[in-house]
């Protein structure tokens, strides 16, 4: 099986990568973290009216027409530059709520751990977040909320505008989350690379020390078996297929992330670098549609069906 992208698949990275790195740069993400979490409505329609939501739905319907594939292509870039907002959920809403495909409409939805991400920012909510309680997140550009298991009297500091019921997209979305990921951890392993051959100790940039080299070999081979596993599912977007590809993605951007920090360790103060950013986002994104214990236990169940077999 070929893995390797077509040339159009390469084109559709590069120009959706350009045109983040544009429209959000790093100077915008520190600025957006100064700000705190609000969503940029102008950058969304640009997002619509680049395709980023409609990518798969039909031409006939207004879409680009590309497949699942492509989706996790676009996704994986936005990982890596932090683009924060519902981005999964309004991509997932294109073609079944009126403006989400153009932008126009920022969707979210409760996810399968009853989370909430961008609650009080969005104009119509997938599922029931009646009862739903702001948390204080880790990552500064994601905010949410968490839904009680029992319900409750009506939302806290909030604005419920609409809801459409539940959604029965959590492969799809573990897929994109896996996607994101994947962009982080890749983003993670170069900026850790870029400082590891910079920052000179002894003489001798750090990179030359053995420590620092094996902390870098792992990151890069966690990313690129992430990849492979991430891109594989993508092409057979079976159920087991994605939960090992959350797993494998998940790690390289949590342990990427943490290793990158571990080399930026020598600035005693890392603040001004964007490394706990992968981190926080890494971390926060590893709870959505029931983490890692969904992934688990779905793959564990498909190893005790294949023992019966």
């Amino acid at each position: 099986m070929d893995f390797q992208l077509t040339d159009d698949q390469r084109a559709l990275k590069a120009g959706v990568r350009e045109l983040l790195a544009a429209r959000f740069g790093r100077e915008r993400l520190r600025a957006a973290v100064d700000e705190g979490p609000r969503l940029d409505r102008a950058l969304w329609r640009e997002l619509g009216e680049a395709g980023f939501f409609a990518l798969r739905l039909p031409e006939a319907d207004g879409g680009v027409g590309l497949g699942l594939p492509e989706a996790v292509l676009v996704f994986e870039e936005a990982g890596r530059v932090l683009l924060p907002g519902p981005l999964i959920a309004t991509h997932l809403a294109a073609g079944v709520v009126d403006g989400a495909a153009t932008g126009e409409t920022v969707v979210t939805a409760v996810d399968g751990g009853g989370l909430v991400e961008w609650l009080a920012e969005a104009d119509v909510v997938r599922g029931d977040a009646t009862g739903a309680e702001p948390l204080r997140p880790v990552d500064p550009l994601t905010p949410l909320h968490r839904v009680p298991v029992s319900g409750g009297a009506g939302l806290t500091g909030v604005r419920p505008v609409g809801s459409t019921g539940a959604l029965p997209t959590a492969p799809l979305t573990s897929l994109f989350t896996a996607a994101e990921q994947l962009g982080t951890a890749a983003r993670a392993c170069e900026t850790a690379v870029q400082h590891a051959r910079a920052r000179e100790q002894f003489g001798q940039p750090i990179g030359a020390f053995q420590a620092i080299k094996h902390l870098c070999a792992q990151m890069l081979v966690r990313v690129e078996l992430a990849r492979a596993a991430v891109y594989a599912a993508a092409v057979t977007a079976d159920p087991v297929d994605i939960a090992a590809a959350r797993l494998l993605a998940d790690e390289a951007a949590v342990r990427g992330a943490r290793d990158c920090l571990q080399v930026h360790g020598g600035m005693g103060f890392t603040w001004e670098s964007d490394v706990h950013l992968f981190l926080k986002r890494a971390w926060t994104r590893t709870q959505r549609t029931g983490g890692v214990t969904e992934s688990e236990e779905l793959l564990a169940a498909d190893l005790v069906s294949a023992v019966g077999r």
